[in-house]
């Protein structure tokens, strides 16, 4: 097996291969990226423009274009399939496995999509695919793979490694050889251990293990992601309603799924609406940021209209001016620390963990105890640090309790709401929280003040 080239991405080499796809040196080209890992080359493709890319793609052998497009960024991809003929792109499908080949023809048009499958070479693969794309892709059906290898349980050892010899041509890695009925139905599997030490007539009836974990084509992509977690998984088979095997979702399959829903977190935490990169236009990048960020400037005047509303009692005591951005920040900080908690238990669902109204009380238990410790120490540096009566010290603190409980119980039941109608609930860990707790923390920080210093 020829080894990977260790290869380091460089403006220098970006303005060579540059120069050289505009002279078309073939040569230099196929000779200085032979032997690099697809994800480089994928990597690479990205800096160029989409003339170049698709240059390189068509200069490069079939397998390897075909690996590196499944390799590149959605955006990218979108902007080859475009450019390229149906037939040119068949050819590239045909080198992939089917969940990778649905992968990248479900971001066609449907139209367009029939074109691609009908020049495919292999019937076969076009019926998976099309199998396939009836699944919605963040499912068990959308994620699996059409290629494995399985062995009928009548069949004998040695008939057994003549069938793997033939099903291996179209299986990439190969982790389990999945146990069948003779209506496909999944018993279980068996390992190549097995089939190797075992006598050439012994039955694979006789050696395979029934106790086997599946997961239906109607499962959630998160759920077979946990699963394959807590079992520590390298593929797992896919059954549909009648218990038949029907495809294979490997852990690379999955780590990919992971990958792009914490991306997709990450973005809702940070008030990004859209999935975009730095690498997209300014225009793309500010469309998706100006949303929560629209909304985060409307709460902030709502916050000055409440500093305004309150503007007589401030002028009586001006000193309270002082003390807003310190509450606005404390419920600011303890409404995302209470949500990201939420969140991260919501990502990770037991059987074992609490119900909503035990989540709840537990974070109302928290909250208590820490608006108590920030009250009374917020309480002790007025009264005694920053030599103001007592009367304003309490005031000061017993806000500074309220807009604790306060923000704790916003960010505690927010994503507990979200998630309970299918919302994203990392929404609630952004902008959200805080815009809602800074409105809220005004009004209860001078309600607080208007009451006990009677202004």
């Amino acid at each position: 097996m020829e080894p990977i080239k260790t290869f380091e991405l460089s403006k220098e080499y970006l303005e060579s291969l540059r120069l050289g796809i505009e002279e078309q040196q073939n040569d230099f080209i196929l000779e200085s990226l032979e032997g690099v890992n697809v994800a480089d080359i994928a990597a690479l493709l990205d800096e160029l423009n989409l003339d170049e890319a698709i240059y390189v793609l068509r200069l490069l052998p079939k397998a390897t274009s075909a690996d590196i497009l499944i390799e590149l960024d959605e955006d990218s991809v979108n902007k080859v399939i475009r450019d390229m003929e149906a037939y040119e792109l068949a050819s590239l499908i045909d080198q992939m496995d089917s969940d990778d080949a649905a992968d990248i023809l479900i971001l066609m048009p449907s139209k367009e999509r029939e074109e691609v499958i009908s020049h495919l070479q292999e019937k076969e693969k076009s019926a998976n695919i099309l199998d396939l794309l009836r699944y919605d892709e963040d499912t068990a059906g959308g994620l699996m793979a059409k290629e494995y290898i399985k062995a009928n349980q009548n069949w004998s050892v040695i008939q057994t490694i003549e069938e793997i010899r033939r099903q291996a041509e179209k299986v990439e890695k190969i982790y389990s050889i999945y146990v069948v009925d003779n209506k496909q139905h999944l018993l279980g599997r068996v390992s190549l251990k097995k089939i190797i030490l075992s006598a050439s007539n012994t039955k694979i009836m006789d050696i395979y293990e029934p106790e086997l974990i599946s997961v239906p084509t109607h499962l959630d992509g998160e759920e077979v992601a946990e699963i394959m977690r807590k079992y520590d998984l390298e593929s797992v088979p896919v059954v549909n309603a009648k218990n038949k095997l029907v495809g294979r979702i490997t852990v690379d399959d999955i780590l990919d799924l992971i990958r792009e829903q914490s991306e997709e977190d990450i973005q809702a935490m940070t008030g990004i609406s859209a999935d975009v990169e730095e690498s997209d236009s300014i225009l793309r990048i500010s469309k998706a940021r100006l949303p929560w960020l629209i909304i985060g400037v409307v709460g902030g005047l709502m916050g000055a209209q409440i500093i305004t509303f309150f503007e007589d009692g401030l002028s009586k005591y001006i000193a309270l001016a002082s003390f807003i951005p310190l509450v606005a920040a404390t419920g600011g900080n303890v409404g995302i620390q209470s949500s990201s908690l939420v969140v991260q238990t919501l990502a990770s669902k037991s059987v074992f963990d609490d119900t909503p109204w035990q989540r709840f009380v537990k974070g109302f238990l928290i909250a208590l105890v820490n608006g108590i410790v920030l009250g009374l120490f917020v309480f002790s540096v007025v009264k005694f640090i920053y030599g103001f009566e007592t009367i304003f010290g309490v005031t000061i603190g017993l806000a500074m309790f309220c807009v604790v409980l306060l923000a704790s119980f916003m960010g505690t039941v927010t994503p507990l709401v979200l998630d309970k109608f299918g919302i994203n609930p990392a929404i609630a860990s952004g902008p959200f929280i805080t815009t809602a707790n800074d409105l809220l923390g005004l009004a209860v920080y001078f309600g607080v003040a208007m009451t006990l210093l009677k202004l």
